[in-house]
């Protein structure tokens, strides 16, 4: 689906399969680590066509790779530049209709939500969890819904534990209840949604952080069986903490301590090797303390709390510094995009995305300064049939056809080469280290590229593309008009291909040659 995406250059379409790409790995065991190339690939595409919604889902979803790589750090800056990237109020993408736009918002929030969640950050994960709320709020989409329930229910759990560790336990009781409210109104959504399900089961009997939602309001014996069965399916690490930790409660008020210690225990060494949730992890070290004190010996198990008390003081006020760094990241992003912002439409072509001639004209003076970046090709592109787009159809058309070729050329060269509008139809393509040879041959994909775009998509439009091999201490002006006069030559050949200006005594190996007809063109031209 992504490679038949990339075929017809429909950005967003293709920004969207690359973030299923992404999460479908980070979610499954043992693919986590492949997850990498399809984040870069996603963050380069989404900035190139200018899709900050899910630009700043690619943050949000590195963030979430990068705790599970246990870089806690970075995890947070991520999470500070995705909700930098979505603290102003965003025009609607007039490309898609209000109920895809917002979708696509609560599907970013609620990935920043998990993110901060993770590092403990339970405060903000709410603000922006209820953000994506109003969102979601008149979706008639109850998969949507679901993943949205179950993903509060996650962090009310995760807060109220947290808030047990510094003797917050009426706070704490107040989350668990919310999160049981919410565990059973989730079971009408779930029926409906797309998750893998038991049509005969309820929502608790299948999601192991609902069922413990339920036993962590009111623990007792009656969730114990429900919690044993489930507890084997929850695949990562946690839904297995908070399930243990639930079922270790139950069993405890049936006065089973011992085997409540066996099932924290079996739970710490199933995650030995595990450094995602930090947090969470420190929840279940302290039910095993409090659980397992040697042989009941008070004075001993009154120590150990004393001690953990104190570190779980310390934690919490390194909390309350984490949220002020969060927030300091946020606010020097934000004003660090909106000065870059301004830097970029300055910089940009409104209709294609691609760079405008202020760009071109800055980039090619940049390259052409070092010798590292020679060889380097310069060509020039111009639309085969375009006017008779505009003539036959509409304007509005043309510009369609314009966005797509763009994309499709731009696609169909190396990320380091530069694709730059250069007026109406026409482009310009700098192509730093590249041979002329080199260059062609990029270029002559890039052609039949376009060339097999569906005709509703390119209306039969093909490419005329001139190219040259810049020389040493050339003018930028003089190098456009040799290729300009390839262009020309391409087009009287026929048009859809590519035509290379050579000096006369040098030989080609592939494409149409025309002698270098610079020697005519005065330098100011």
């Amino acid at each position: 689906m992504l490679a038949e995406a990339q075929h017809r250059g429909e950005p967003r379409m293709v920004a969207q399969l690359l973030r299923s790409a992404v999460a479908i790995r980070l979610v499954t065991n043992g693919e986590q680590s492949t997850a990498q190339p399809y984040l870069d690939e996603m963050m380069a595409h989404t900035r190139r066509h200018g899709l900050l919604v899910l630009e700043a889902d690619t943050h949000a979803l590195k963030g979430r790779f990068m705790l599970m790589l246990g870089a806690e750090d970075t995890a947070l800056t991520e999470a500070a530049i995705a909700l930098a990237m979505l603290d102003d109020d965003l025009p609607l993408d007039t490309t898609l209709n209000r109920r895809t736009w917002n979708m696509m918002l609560a599907s970013t929030l609620m990935d920043i939500g998990l993110v901060l969640t993770q590092l403990g950050v339970y405060e903000e994960a709410d603000q922006v969890m209820n953000r994506a709320s109003r969102y979601i709020r008149d979706s008639p989409v109850p998969h949507q819904i679901s993943v949205h329930l179950i993903n509060r229910i996650r962090m009310l759990v995760g807060w109220g534990l947290r808030l047990e560790r510094v003797d917050q336990s009426r706070i704490a009781r107040e989350k668990f209840e919310t999160a049981a409210a919410i565990a059973e109104a989730v079971e009408g959504p779930f029926r409906e949604s797309l998750f893998p399900r038991q049509a005969d089961k309820s929502a608790a009997e299948q999601v192991p952080v609902v069922a413990a939602a339920l036993a962590l309001a009111n623990p007792s014996s009656a969730h114990v069986e429900r919690l044993f069965e489930i507890k084997p399916t929850a695949k990562y690490a946690r839904e297995l903490i908070i399930t243990a930790i639930a079922l270790a409660r139950c069993l405890e008020q049936t006065g089973l301590v011992h085997e409540a210690v066996d099932v924290l225990a079996e739970s710490r060494r199933a995650l030995e090797d595990d450094p995602s949730e930090p947090t969470l992890r420190l929840c279940l070290i302290r039910e095993f303390a409090r659980l397992s004190g040697p042989n009941g010996g008070e004075r001993t198990l009154s120590a150990l709390e004393s001690y953990a008390q104190e570190l779980e003081t310390q934690l919490w006020e390194m909390r309350e510094s984490r949220i002020a760094t969060l927030n300091t990241r946020r606010e020097h992003e934000r004003l660090t995009r909106k000065h870059g912002e301004t830097e970029r439409k300055a910089m940009q072509d409104p209709l294609t995305g691609l760079p405008n001639r202020r760009a071109l004209d800055e980039r090619l003076e940049a390259l052409s300064a070092s010798a590292d970046n020679h060889p380097m090709a310069l060509a020039l592109v111009d639309l085969d049939g375009f006017k008779e787009v505009n003539d036959q159809y509409s304007h509005a058309d043309g510009d369609d056809v314009l966005r797509v070729v763009a994309s499709t050329v731009r696609d169909a060269l190396r990320g380091g080469d530069m694709v730059a509008r250069y007026g109406g139809d026409e482009f310009v393509v700098l192509l730093p280290g590249a041979p002329l040879h080199a260059a062609e041959a990029a270029l002559n994909r890039a052609v039949k590229a376009v060339s097999k775009l569906p005709h509703d998509l390119s209306h039969g439009v093909t490419l005329s593309v001139g190219v040259v091999a810049l020389r040493q201490n050339e003018t930028a002006a003089r190098a456009l008009a040799r290729a300009d006069a390839a262009m020309y030559e391409a087009k009287r050949s026929g048009g859809n291909g590519v035509a290379a200006v050579t000096m006369s005594t040098e030989t080609a190996q592939s494409g149409r040659l025309v002698d270098d007809p610079a020697w005519a063109l005065p330098e100011a031209t």
